[in-house]
């Protein structure tokens, strides 16, 4: 095939094109709109979720700092706390 047998498609490529790229620019802009309309929840939910996360962290502050504690069986209790959540079953305890 010679670049002049696809001649008669040039038309229908532009037009295929053309509405591509037009139907990607409406896209964009309902992307960047719905960007700019949610960024007010969008910051009220970080900073709730930074609140919850600096929370932990101070707990975890007080487990470390405190005196008189056994690190390894208080992150055990707690990765057994965590299975117990994810399977819903009591694991084993070892004596």
């Amino acid at each position: 095939m010679d670049f002049f047998d696809l001649a008669p498609f040039a038309p229908f490529l532009m037009v295929v094109g053309i509405v591509w790229v037009r139907s990607r620019a409406k896209l964009e802009e309902k992307r960047i709109e719905a960007g700019l309309i949610d960024n007010g929840k969008g910051d009220e939910r970080r900073e709730n979720r930074i609140g919850e996360l600096e929370e932990r962290v101070r707990v975890l502050e007080r487990i470390v700092t405190s005196g008189g504690y056994d690190l390894a069986n208080r992150i055990e209790a707690l990765r057994d706390d965590t299975d117990t959540v994810r399977t819903g079953r009591q694991p084993a305890r070892q004596f």
